[in-house]
């Protein structure tokens, strides 16, 4: 017994969906950073280009989450019988390793600056200007991307998000400093890039810590709510060893469903398939679900007892 629910149009139209979201902020990424990168170099501020680069590394992690959606939406096969989503939750941490070495550079150039003694920048409107409207831009970006990501369960835009919305607390960091240098202290420009390399880390590390969630097989739905959604099966009579795991967007299930011990072989398989589909219909991120069949006795009706969810009838 089993139900598979990874083929289909509806698969496919989510990955298309993501994908398309990647190329739309992948473009607004490249525009944002050279935006950056070209007025800081020309005014000589530090933490512009910096925050340029990060927003590189931005577009950079787009790239790297097209190829990891490209192969995750291939089907399974023989030699990946569990389907290729996995390569999706690597693209994540992928960024999370990204976002580590932007964390790196820019920390290492602020360091740099402040041991020379650098000149701050020549700071001026403009320079306001262009980072307001690229905050503004990050921002948005990262909602939607954020939006979007919970809407279609994907390890991916989730992650990037965070490294969106990363560049924009950057962005007000160098914001900070611009307005120190304006007020006579050219070092801020350098403190300023400190200080938001903490923001970029945490934000490696959330990215990080829901990749090893998906490496580690967590839990992805608490078994009661799983057993919850058998309670309408007509002739099921108990369900336990629930288990969950997979990514956000793909979760597997195996549980074990009980029956009456007169009942037919033919008939408890079919209320086994019911419930299979009971659980797919009721958590639209489960792709796949095997119910193991038992006769309920007395043995069978202590381990439901003893595990969340109970008996159901």
């Amino acid at each position: 017994m089993g139900y598979d629910g990874r083929d289909g149009d509806e698969r496919a139209d989510r990955f298309r969906s993501i994908t398309r979201v990647l190329v739309l902020v992948l473009i607004l990424n490249v525009l944002v950073a050279l935006a950056k990168l070209g007025y800081g170099s020309f005014i000589g501020s530090v933490s512009m280009v910096a925050d340029g680069f990060h927003s590189l590394f931005d577009g950079l992690s787009n790239v790297v989450g097209l190829v990891g959606v490209a192969v995750a939406r291939r089907p399974a096969d023989e030699s990946h019988p569990y389907g290729h989503s996995k390569y999706e939750t690597w693209a994540s941490a992928l960024i999370g390793g990204l976002l580590v070495i932007a964390a790196w550079q820019v920390g290492s150039e602020a360091v740099s600056r402040l041991i020379q003694g650098a000149p701050g920048p020549d700071v001026g409107p403009a320079a306001f200007a262009v980072m307001i409207g690229t905050l503004a831009v990050n921002v948005s970006v990262s909602l939607y991307e954020r939006r979007k990501g919970r809407l279609l369960r994907s390890d991916i835009l989730l992650a990037d998000s965070e490294h969106t919305m990363s560049d924009a607390y950057v962005s007000l960091g160098v914001i900070a400093g611009l307005v120190l240098v304006l007020l006579g202290f050219p070092q801020a420009d350098s403190i300023a890039a400190l200080v938001v390399v903490a923001m970029i880390l945490r934000a490696a590390w959330k990215i990080l810590r829901q990749a090893t969630d998906t490496f580690s097989d967590r839990s992805r739905i608490p078994p009661a709510a799983v057993a919850e959604a058998c309670t309408s099966v007509e002739g099921l009579l108990g369900c336990h060893d629930v288990r969950t795991r997979g990514s956000m967007s793909e979760v597997y299930v195996d549980l074990h469903v009980q029956v009456d011990p007169d009942m037919s072989l033919a008939a408890a398989h079919d209320v086994a398939e019911r419930a299979e589909r009971a659980v797919f219909d009721a958590f639209p991120q489960v792709v796949d679900v095997i119910a193991h069949v038992e006769p309920m006795d007395e043995y069978q009706a202590g381990k439901t007892e003893a595990q969340s969810g109970g008996t159901l009838g």
